[in-house]
C-alpha cells in the first residue's frame, strides 16, 4: 500500500510526512524541483502483538504502508498538463493524501496571501481534475486521427472512444473519475493511463497547536491534526513522547488514525499467518477470496492453491490455543472462493 502526500507549497506536507513516519526530513524544498521522499511504516496492530505472545515466533512482522512526500505540485501546473516526471510519481501511488493548510503563521507566507482551507482544497482537486480532462481530450483527439487514417483496430477504437467520452462527460461536470463505476474490462483498459482522479484521496487539514478542528462538511474522507506538534512528539524517545502526550492531553498520535483511514480509503484489510518461525500480518483487499489472498503471500500459493485452513482471530484468542480451536470446531477448511475476513488466521495448502 503506497500513499502519496501532496499539497500546495507551505501547506506542511513534509511536516505531516515526518509525523507519520517518525522521520526528520528537512521541511524546506528547492523551488521548482520535484523531490520525493519515501518511508515504510509498520502498521500498528495489537493483534500482531497478542499472536506473537501466544506463538513465541523467531520473527514478528507487521503489515507495511509506504508514504511518499511528493514536492513539486503547484497552482496552475495542470493548465498544460502536469509534468511527466511528477505524473510518473503520482501514478505509482495507490491513493493520495492531500494536505491542506489551516495553520496561521506570519513567518510562513501563504502563496495566495491568506489562509483559506476550503479554497486550497478545491484548488488542488481542480488541478487534478484539469490534468485528467486534458489527458482525456488528447486521447479522444488521437482516436479521431486513427479513424481518419483507417489503419486502426475499429473495434478497439470504438470501445475506447465510448469509454473516453464517458470519462470526458464526468470530468466536464466537474466530477472526479472516482465517482464512476467501471467494469473489469474498463479498469484494465484504463490501467495504462495516468488518470489521477481515479485514485482515492484523503484530505488532511493541518492545524496550528491548540487550533480547533474545522466544522465543515465535504464529500470525501478527511481528518484534522496538529502537524507540527505531532512531528515533534514523533521525533522524541518513546518515554519522553508519553510524558509530552499526557501533558497536552493527546490520547493517540495521528499515525494510527491515519493508517486506519488509509485502510478505509483503499478498502484494505488484514489477515495473519502464524507459527513458531514467524507471526506476520498481510494486507489484502476487502472482498478478496482465499486464493487471491494467498497470492499476497506468494504467487506460488495462488497458482497451487488447494485449501486454506482458517480460524478467526477472536475465536483463537477466546479459546486460547489452536488445538482448542480445532476441538471446538472453529478451525475450518475453506476453498478458493472463501471470502477472507479481517483478522482471519490462514494456513494455505498448496500443490506447488
Amino acid at each position: 500500500m503506497k500513499l502519496g502526500i501532496i499539497g500546495l507549497p507551505q501547506s506542511g506536507k513534509t511536516t505531516i510526512f515526518n509525523a507519520l513516519t517518525r522521520g526528520n526530513t528537512p521541511t524546506t524544498a528547492s523551488a521548482g524541483r520535484i523531490e520525493v521522499h519515501n518511508a515504510v511504516v509498520d502498521v500498528p496492530d495489537p493483534r500482531v502483538d497478542t499472536l506473537s505472545d501466544m506463538f513465541k515466533p523467531k520473527k514478528t512482522i507487521y503489515a507495511k504502508v509506504t508514504y511518499a512526500d511528493i514536492a513539486g505540485l503547484e497552482t496552475g501546473s495542470a493548465k498544460t498538463g502536469i509534468s511527466g516526471q511528477l505524473l510518473n510519481q503520482l501514478n505509482q501511488m495507490d491513493g493520495m493524501i492531500l494536505i491542506v493548510r489551516s495553520f496561521l503563521n506570519d513567518s510562513v507566507m501563504h502563496p495566495s496571501g491568506a489562509v483559506d482551507p476550503l479554497r486550497d482544497m478545491e484548488t488542488m482537486l481542480s488541478e487534478l481534475l484539469l490534468n485528467d480532462l486534458i489527458a482525456v481530450e488528447r486521447k479522444l483527439e488521437r482516436l479521431v486521427e486513427e479513424r481518419k487514417k483507417g489503419s486502426t483496430d475499429k473495434v478497439l477504437n470504438a470501445r475506447q472512444t465510448e469509454l473516453f467520452e464517458k470519462l470526458h462527460k464526468t470530468l466536464s461536470e466537474d466530477k472526479h473519475l472516482s465517482t464512476m463505476e467501471f467494469t473489469s474490462e474498463e479498469q484494465k483498459e484504463l490501467s495504462s493511463f495516468g488518470l489521477l482522479t481515479r485514485k482515492p484521496i484523503l484530505v488532511v487539514f493541518n492545524l496550528s497547536e491548540g487550533q480547533e478542528e474545522p466544522q465543515i462538511k465535504i464529500d470525501r474522507p478527511w481528518v484534522a491534526l496538529m502537524g507540527k506538534l505531532e512531528m515533534e512528539i514523533a521525533q522524541l524517545a518513546p518515554e519522553d513522547a508519553a510524558v509530552f502526550m499526557e501533558e497536552y492531553g493527546i490520547k493517540e498520535l495521528s499515525l494510527k488514525k491515519m493508517i486506519n483511514l488509509s485502510y478505509d480509503l483503499l478498502q484494505v484489510q488484514t489477515f495473519f499467518t502464524v507459527g513458531e518461525d514467524e507471526v506476520r500480518a498481510w494486507e489484502t483487499r476487502r472482498g478478496a477470496n482465499a486464493q487471491e489472498s494467498a497470492g499476497e503471500i506468494h504467487t506460488d500459493l495462488f497458482r497451487g492453491f488447494v485449501r486454506a485452513e482458517v480460524v478467526a482471530y477472536e475465536d483463537l484468542i477466546s479459546l486460547g490455543s489452536m488445538n482448542e480451536a480445532k476441538a471446538k470446531g472453529k478451525f475450518r477448511l475453506e476453498g478458493k472462493e472463501y471470502p477472507v475476513k479481517d483478522g482471519d488466521i490462514m494456513h494455505v495448502r498448496s500443490s506447488l
